[in-house]
């Protein structure tokens, strides 16, 4: 039986939502560089089922990060990765849920409806034609507490397109949003934009050097937990970068369960 705050039509089969979809449907936006940010990810009852199915905290690992470590040493940011190995250990009820999603997160459609997007950016970096370039797909829940917060920095190259779906369960927490900024440093790092976070809203942006400057400001315990979903595309330009990816998702499933 589902629970009260699920819908069965969530839990179909094929309930997952055609995200591509609404990837082509965002606006781009060019200031302070290429983005979307994207609105209504999620129709209105799956987005409630989605929130009442997240995973126990329990069911996370720390992601540690040199920014966002709490005062008894541990990380204020945790995770859990969208693999089918990893949703085989939850309970039936999320699997139902987040098995079909994940392969619409991992999904060929998805990425080039970003890379559709993206295509100028990425060409950019790249140097090649879009029609090129692979990319490994990595989602994975997020859970951040009070202390959490990163400054200001363009994210690592070994990724191409950082993805991030807020998942609030109210307006209240939308002052916790994603920063971008024009610069790292001085005046340019204090013109920004700022995308709020709000039920089933968030962004995505291209990675590229010294552009995708962007950051988050200080969590604090009244804030509560603050729930995301992240998708992030890692270059894979050569077959070694292929069996790296496999060996790290290996690596990491036996790390999880000898957590567990």
């Amino acid at each position: 039986m589902p629970t009260p705050l699920t819908d069965d039509r969530a839990l179909a089969p094929n309930a997952a939502p055609d995200l591509a979809g609404e990837v082509d449907r965002a606006p781009l936006r060019t200031a302070p560089f290429a983005h979307l940010y994207l609105e209504d990810f999620f129709p209105p009852h799956y987005y409630r089922a989605l929130l009442a199915l997240l995973p126990a905290t329990g069911r996370y690992r720390e992601l540690t990060h040199r920014d966002a470590i709490r005062a008894d040493g541990h990380s204020a940011r945790r995770k859990f990765y969208l693999f089918p190995e990893h949703i085989a250990l939850l309970p039936a009820e999320q699997r139902r849920l987040w098995g079909p999603l994940a392969r619409v997160l991992r999904s060929r459609a998805l990425e080039e409806a970003f890379k559709r997007k993206f295509r100028e950016p990425l060409e950019r970096r790249f140097g090649t034609s879009i029609e090129r370039l692979r990319f490994h797909p990595v989602p994975m829940l997020l859970r951040d507490i009070g202390g959490y917060r990163i400054g200001i920095h363009g994210d690592s190259l070994s990724k191409a397109i950082t993805v991030q779906i807020y998942l609030p369960r109210d307006a209240s927490q939308a002052h916790l949003g994603t920063i971008l900024h024009e610069g790292r440093e001085g005046e340019a790092a204090a013109r920004t934009t700022k995308l709020a976070f709000r039920p089933a809203a968030g962004y995505a942006f291209p990675v590229v050097y010294h552009e995708s400057w962007h950051s988050v400001a200080s969590v604090s315990d009244a804030d509560g937990q603050r729930d995301s979903l992240m998708l992030s595309y890692y270059v894979q330009t050569s077959a070694l970068d292929w069996v790296f990816q496999r060996l790290k998702r290996a690596w990491l499933l036996v790390a999880y369960a000898f957590r567990r």
